[in-house]
């Protein structure tokens, strides 16, 4: 009797009849309370409404006896049907009951309670709106129920909820987003499918706009696009693709910044399709965001440079990475070489460090409310171009030149990738030179390592860059501030020939001459790159023999050929290593006299009219006497033939070797070569070149009986009898002696030098031999 007082207004049967296992009885009783609540609205007794709701919730739905529970289920349904338009009032007593009952163990009783809900929300409509957080949390739930009636009653909930957020304009996206934004990492994938459907829903409204908070929520989208399942795959495809489409739209209102470093991460994703989408939305963001984006190359570079390496499996990937490298380059002006402190600067959300970038999703995310004024006062900058400010923002340049120097110094890194990383810096350089120097002595080693690398293409865009150091303006250093180089100091007496261009060379620049042959096309590092080039054909002998030639006809290309002839020589002079010295030495004199690219310098030599052109070749010559024969082909060269047949005359006093007699050899066949034309024509006036036919004669008598040697014998078989070359005008002075006696040139003192220079090499050679033999009497012994 007790009971049946406190449960009043509910009469003993209806409480009965709700408590029934029975469903028809449970029915009919909520029948009952139904006609009770709506006598109680027709009264507006809402005490009495509250009563019975908290009677049904309290004593029913969250009653220990499953019956019961089921009972306050249908009956909570039925005093939501009776209050109709007035149920949004009693809403919250109403949805919590039932909501708990979603976490019921017994399969059937989740499904009712699923029911009770729908009739609730279809009765509420729009009234259930300010209670969308609690219904979305407890039907992501039902969407992964595992039984299979739950979970299609929770679809019949679902659709029903989301016609009705379609159709109010009083959704509150704002405290609904934290949820969507928990939610949206969950690992089921029936949840995942109710949230990206959500997703899509939301996106349609036209009245909701979800762009806002994407920040929140690009991170979990990308994290479901990796799903195993096709279907949620598919699903997660075109909710980020009308994401992009609306970010196209309105780019003025996108937060590019805040979302660049996810892309960042996942734009190395291990799973194709999440690296082809979030290579595709890097591609737009730069083309988009333009300059935005600059603080965060160094990461973007991380995730781009490794893609353009990929074969054709991954195509896709590849092209569109190599997009956002192109575009990304472009976004690096001459204005960013400027002094930082010199130039007013917006600011934009700094550029996190790569721990932060790796270990934090969400880093993107944070600080939004100090960054936000500053990204759109950026954004209406870059997106309208009659704007009279440039968007200033600062290039991390440390950052992009750490993650190209990891990229190249990788041995794994593929062929694409490091000649996109040379480009890179080459860029760098002629975008902002000054800062780049600062970063010149730690990049060099590796550069010249590169030298070393299997492809030809990535050795020539190392050229292009090292040729771009080295020649930079703004790799001239002051006096005393020079790069060093401990080993090797060029002495004051020696000079490059400095071009016509001179004037364009501030005075203050010309002051290093003095220590390194700093030219205005060659500056402070010009000569350091030659020291270091030749340090390294010495000590990788193959590099030499296989790319030695290639690598010193591109420079020639790139740089002034005569300058980079006129250092090499002068270093070379001072080598220790004399075998060494000779070897390089006969690779040079084959590139002057063989290459086609230096055929200006070949020209020059050969007439000697200039005092800047006997300057070099008293330098050439001085190194070139490591090597007797290329010596004398360099005086052949030079028209000198006088000079030619005194040095060969000294060759009887020298060690006569195989590799000797095959450098003649060679000697013979190369003034065989187009190159020699004019020496052979010169045959035809013996009477004003009788030491070019006495130095042939020499070269004759040292050689053994050869092919060479029958090649040279027909040779001079042809010079012809002198006297049937007589003409009449015998007035005419000659021409080769006239040039000699203006040459001022100190043919003894070289004479003096190459003797010099050979006993040099004739005290290393026995040096070496004595060596020799102590090893072999310690193997004997």
């Amino acid at each position: 009797m007790n009971a049946e007082r406190d449960l009043s207004p509910l009469t003993p049967g209806v409480v009965r009849a709700l408590t029934d296992k029975l469903y028809e009885k449970r029915k009919v009783a909520a029948l009952e309370i139904e006609k009770l609540v709506r006598e109680f609205v027709a009264q507006n007794n809402t005490s009495q409404i509250k009563h019975v709701i908290q009677i049904l919730s309290q004593e029913f739905a969250l009653s220990q006896h499953p019956h019961s529970r089921k009972g306050g289920l249908i009956g909570l349904a039925a005093c939501s049907i009776a209050l109709g338009k007035d149920s949004g009032l009693y809403l919250k007593e109403l949805i919590e009951p039932v909501l708990t009952c979603f976490n019921d163990a017994d399969s059937r009783l989740r499904y009712y309670a699923c029911e009770a809900l729908y009739n609730i929300v279809k009765v509420a409509r729009g009234s259930v709106l300010p209670h969308f957080n609690v219904l979305f949390d407890g039907l992501s739930k039902l969407a992964a129920d595992p039984d299979p009636n739950v979970k299609s009653g929770s679809e019949l909930l679902d659709r029903l909820l989301k016609d009705i957020v379609t159709e109010s304009n009083q959704f509150d996206l704002v405290s609904f987003i934290p949820l969507l934004r928990e939610r949206i990492y969950s690992n089921n994938q029936y949840a995942r499918q109710f949230i990206i459907s959500w997703i899509l829903v939301l996106e349609s409204v036209p009245d909701i706009n979800l762009l806002d908070y994407l920040p929140e929520i690009l991170d979990g989208l990308f994290q479901i696009l990796g799903d195993n399942s096709k279907e949620i795959r598919k699903m997660c495809e075109v909710a980020l693709g009308e994401f992009l489409k609306e970010i196209k739209k309105n780019p003025s209102s996108v937060k590019f910044a805040e979302m660049a470093n996810i892309l960042v991460i996942h734009c190395q994703a291990t799973d194709d399709l999440i690296q082809l989408t979030a290579m595709c939305w890097m591609r737009e963001f730069i083309q988009l965001a333009g300059r935005v984006m600059l603080p965060y190359s160094s990461g973007i570079l991380t995730a781009v440079l490794p893609c353009l390496s990929y074969d054709d499996r991954k195509k896709n990937i590849k092209e569109v990475a190599n997009v956002c490298n192109q575009s990304l380059m472009k976004l690096v002006i001459p204005e960013d070489d400027e002094m930082d402190e010199a130039k007013p600067s917006v600011t934009i959300p700094a550029e996190p460090t790569s721990e932060e970038s790796l270990s934090k999703p969400e880093a993107a995310t944070t600080g939004e409310s100090q960054n936000e004024m500053d990204v759109t006062a950026l954004n209406q900058h870059l997106f309208f171009p009659c704007s009279c400010e440039r968007i200033q923002v600062s290039l991390n340049l440390d950052g992009i030149v750490q993650v190209l120097d990891y990229h190249l110094s990788d041995t794994s890194i593929g062929m694409m990738t490091r000649i996109a990383v040379l480009k890179w810096l080459y860029h760098l350089y002629i975008k902002t030179p000054r800062k780049m120097f600062r970063h010149t002595d730690s990049l060099f080693p590796i550069l010249l390592r590169t030298l070393s690398d299997e492809s030809d293409e990535v050795i020539l865009k190392d050229l292009e860059l090292l040729a771009e150091i080295a020649s930079s303006p703004a790799g001239q250093t002051e006096e005393g501030h020079g790069p060093s180089d401990g080993s090797d100091v060029r002495p004051g007496p020696v000079e490059l020939h400095v071009p016509a261009r001179a004037g364009q060379l501030s005075s203050s620049s010309t002051k290093g001459l003095e220590c390194s042959p700093s030219t205005p096309t060659m500056n402070s590092y010009f000569y350091k790159f030659m020291i270091n080039l030749l340090k390294r054909f010495s000590s990788e002998r193959k590099l030499l023999e296989t790319r030695g030639a290639f690598i010193i006809r591109q420079l020639c290309l790139l740089l002034n050929a005569e300058n980079i002839f006129h250092s090499m020589a002068d270093i070379l002079l001072r080598e220790e290593d004399l075998k060494f010295a000779s070897t390089m030495v006969h690779t040079l004199n084959t590139i002057l006299l063989t290459s086609s690219e230096l055929f200006q310098l070949r020209n020059q030599l050969k007439d000697l009219k200039t005092p800047e052109s006997r300057n070099l070749f008293c330098c050439l010559y001085r190194s070139w006497c490591h090597n007797p024969v290329t010596t004398v082909s360099l005086c052949f060269l030079t028209q000198n033939y006088k000079h030619a047949y005194d040095l060969i005359q000294k060759f009887g006093d020298l060690e006569v070797t195989v590799d000797f007699l095959t450098e003649v050899d060679k000697l013979v066949q190369l003034i065989e070569c187009p190159i020699f034309t004019y020496l052979r024509l010169q045959l035809l006036d013996v009477k004003n070149n009788p030491y070019l036919i006495k130095a042939l004669y020499g070269l004759l008598m040292l050689l053994p009986q050869s092919s060479a040697f029958q090649l040279l014998s027909h040779r001079l078989q042809c010079v012809p009898n002198p006297e049937l070359m007589q003409t009449t005008d015998n007035t005419k002075p000659s021409t080769s002696f006239k040039r000699a006696a203006a040459s001022n040139i100190d043919y003894t003192e070289l004479l003096q030098h190459f003797e010099k220079v050979q006993n040099k090499h004739l005290e290393a050679r026995h040096q070496r031999a004595g060596r020799a033999e102590q090893l072999d009497r310690r193997v004997v012994l």
